[in-house]
């Protein structure tokens, strides 16, 4: 089985990020950076598919600059065969571009399965897998909680509200992975030792001018200081009429 898995880097969620001078994008500097945790799912799912069938390949592909090497070496430590980097010094605001880049990479190289996570943490736009799914022209099926194979169909299942959705699917196909799908591996020394060894090639990316641009980026508005309004039985009405005439909640 041929398996090719999209991944992204990503500011770690628990790191303080700060926006950049140029007002548009983020200060880098001492920001740790991850594998998307989404991607995760989806690298570990590709694993155990080629486990599963004994035998395959599992390129793990990637958009964005050299220091994003690191979180392919990541995928790699995990257990994935190869990787690909196309290089920019930016990764476009506009979604479509990047899944042009990645289609375009995609094209010739007779996946049987490729696999995103069904979003990235830094933009949240669940944008990019389908994308690249319509530009090859083949099926997609987002957010998957649940996956089985059988030759050359397969059947997932999804969240929807109120229940689960089942769909079933010719290969190839392009799956996005939800959270629950499986239980990411820890990459193990042995792992992590070997991927320094794999195959990782670096391309040069190129974008068209795109629909979408970044005009600035700006910090939440900071919150207010509470107010005590009275004590007891005796606070109640005070606290209503600021309900009803500042918040305008009631």
């Amino acid at each position: 089985m041929k398996i090719a898995v999209c991944i992204k880097r990503v500011a770690d969620s628990e790191t303080r990020v700060k926006i950049g001078p140029d007002g548009k994008s983020l200060d880098e500097a001492g920001v740790k950076f991850v594998l998307n945790p989404y991607d995760e799912f989806a690298v570990e799912e590709a694993l155990r598919r080629k486990e599963a069938a004994g035998a395959g390949e599992i390129a793990v592909i990637a958009l964005g600059p050299a220091a994003a090497q690191e979180t392919i070496r990541t995928a790699l430590a995990m257990g994935a065969d190869r990787g690909v980097l196309l290089q920019a010094d930016r990764v476009p605001a506009d979604g479509l571009e990047t899944a042009k880049a990645l289609a375009a990479e995609l094209k010739a190289g007779g996946w049987d399965l490729i696999l995103f996570g069904k979003m990235a943490i830094d933009d949240y736009n669940h944008q990019v897998g389908p994308m690249v799914a319509e530009l090859l022209g083949l099926p997609c099926v987002t957010s998957i909680g649940h996956l089985e194979l059988a030759g050359r169909k397969g059947v997932a299942e999804r969240e929807v509200e109120g229940g689960l959705e089942v769909v079933e699917f010719p290969l190839p196909v392009v799956l996005t992975a939800d959270k629950g799908l499986n239980e990411p591996r820890y990459p193990a020394l042995k792992g992590i030792m070997a991927a320094k060894k794999k195959p990782l090639e670096v391309k040069a990316a190129t974008f068209g001018p795109g629909g979408v641009e970044v005009l600035a980026m700006l910090p939440p508005p900071a919150r207010q200081e509470g107010r005590i309004v009275g004590e007891g039985a005796a606070a109640v009405p005070e606290l209503i009429r600021l309900l009803r005439e500042e918040a305008k909640v009631l």
